[in-house]
């Protein structure tokens, strides 16, 4: 039993000699690779890509923080400039940009909200009899006038984008309008882009 043992791992020692002894046959260069050669670009961009992976967590919060502040100042610019690349989602769209024409190219009394309240509560300061009861009359008719324009204006919203876009989502579109009524128009964001009278962009 023993001897069979030392028998065989002779034979494997000699084997292992024999397949060292024979010099090695050169890989035939028409010979298939096992993968594909990549092409020069497609190495290139390997590279790169490797090259710009962070290696640790603060890399990637530093890169992602210079993405973020990246991604804000475009979305600033195309808020001043009505870029639609970079809008806020929320701005986004030709339903929404049909809103804001609607309301930008018209009066509002919304709009004259905020000068109205600070004159108001310069007059209620003035404490003369009456005058009191004049101030309290004077800001009712303010609210009474900017609920009235702002159910019109939804109204006459509403009947637009249905005719203009008929197969679109119009959700949250009138809503949107009417919070934009409420702005300034100097102050208003996404800057107006149709002047006072104009037709909405198409």
């Amino acid at each position: 039993m023993f001897r069979s043992r030392s028998t065989s791992k002779d034979e494997q020692a000699a084997a292992a000699k024999a397949s060292a002894a024979q010099p090695k046959q050169p890989r035939d260069p028409q010979a298939p690779k096992g993968r594909p050669t990549p092409k020069r670009s497609e190495a290139t961009s390997q590279r790169r890509s490797l090259a710009s992976t962070p290696t640790n967590r603060k890399d990637a919060a530093k890169r992602s923080r210079e993405a973020r502040r990246a991604d804000l100042a475009r979305q600033r610019e195309a808020l001043a400039n009505g870029d639609e690349r970079f809008l806020p989602l929320r701005d986004k769209g030709p339903v929404r940009r049909f809103a804001r024409d609607f309301v930008d190219a018209r009066y509002s009394v919304a709009e004259f909200f905020l000068p109205l309240a600070v004159l108001i509560l310069i007059l209620s300061m003035i404490n003369r009899g009456t005058f009191q009861t004049f101030v309290l009359l004077l800001w009712m008719i303010v609210i009474a006038l900017i609920v009235i324009n702002s159910v019109i204006t939804a109204v006459t919203l509403r009947r637009a984008l249905k005719k203009r876009f008929p197969d679109e989502n119009l959700r949250g579109a009138v809503p949107y309008a009417l919070m934009r009524t409420l702005q300034m128009r100097r102050l208003r964001l996404p800057k107006p882009q149709v002047k006072r009278g104009e037709k909405p962009r198409a």
